[in-house]
């Protein structure tokens, strides 16, 4: 997977450009208020490029951004580097597996955005990836996380998709063609995407495959057992009403057993 998003973190920013961090950092910070009002430090299990961490800091909270790719790290080094330096200076990032990943450390909350947990395909990396966050959390802390919700899935069906994104050096097309394996709640989501230099013409095609898991509620119940949690929600992502079939993205909210 390492190698699938160093070449992603290319044009990642450009193909998400309209994706309203702002809101969805806001959305999250929400929850965290209302759950753990005292909270100040957040980790964040695959944090890309480094755009929720940047909004969440300026919000005031200390987050520390954990990825594979160093690419992306890189990428997200480079948008610190360009903040004011108080919120610069409540942020940090590390290269690390979310499914591993053990830095010692304690946190108010764990964020995991942009359906990282569905990345976690097998029901070993859905574990693991749940484990990280309850080693890092206080008692009563917040583990929040987006994901690919089952029954819309299953009801919607995946589809081809085409985007079409550019700026002022290159032009990109993506082209997604799924494949549904109902036996294992994956999609495998084939990706072409062609990268057209605006100056000179010159074509570039990149192929990737990228394998997301999609969840029903009654896995939650088990990875959210009361060993480690005390109770969870889930809601449709960016609002606080029951996901349905409708809701592709759904979002839990799970607190570490006191």
């Amino acid at each position: 997977m390492n190698g699938v998003f160093d070449a992603y973190a290319q044009y990642y920013d450009l193909l998400y450009r309209d994706k309203d961090y702002s809101a969805e950092s806001n959305f999250v910070a929400d929850h965290v208020r209302q759950a753990v009002p005292d909270a100040s430090d957040i980790l964040e299990l695959g944090c890309g490029t480094g755009a929720h961490a940047e909004h969440l800091a300026r919000l005031g909270y200390r987050v520390h951004g954990v990825d594979m790719s160093a690419e992306m790290l890189a990428r997200a080094e480079s948008r610190r580097a360009q903040m004011p330096a108080e919120t610069a200076e409540r942020l940090s990032f590390s290269q690390g597996d979310v499914r591993t990943l053990r830095n010692g450390q304690i946190y108010d909350a764990v964020i995991s955005l942009f359906h990282v947990i569905s990345y976690q395909a097998t029901d070993q990396d859905l574990e693991d990836a749940i484990e990280t966050a309850a080693v890092h959390l206080r008692a009563g802390g917040l583990f929040l996380f987006d994901f690919w919700y089952g029954p819309a899935v299953t009801t919607q069906k995946p589809e081809v998709r085409i985007k079409r994104m550019g700026n002022d050096r290159i032009r990109v097309t993506r082209i997604a063609e799924p494949v549904n394996h109902e036996s294992d709640n994956c999609v495998d989501v084939n990706y072409d995407i062609f990268i057209e230099r605006r100056d000179t013409g010159e074509l570039t095609q990149v192929r990737e495959k990228h394998k997301m898991r999609y969840i029903f509620l009654a896995e939650l119940e088990r990875l959210l057992g009361p060993e480690k949690w005390s109770h969870h929600e889930v809601f449709a992502w960016l609002t606080n009403n029951s996901p349905d079939d409708a809701s592709w993205s759904a979002f839990a909210v799970a607190s570490r057993q006191r």
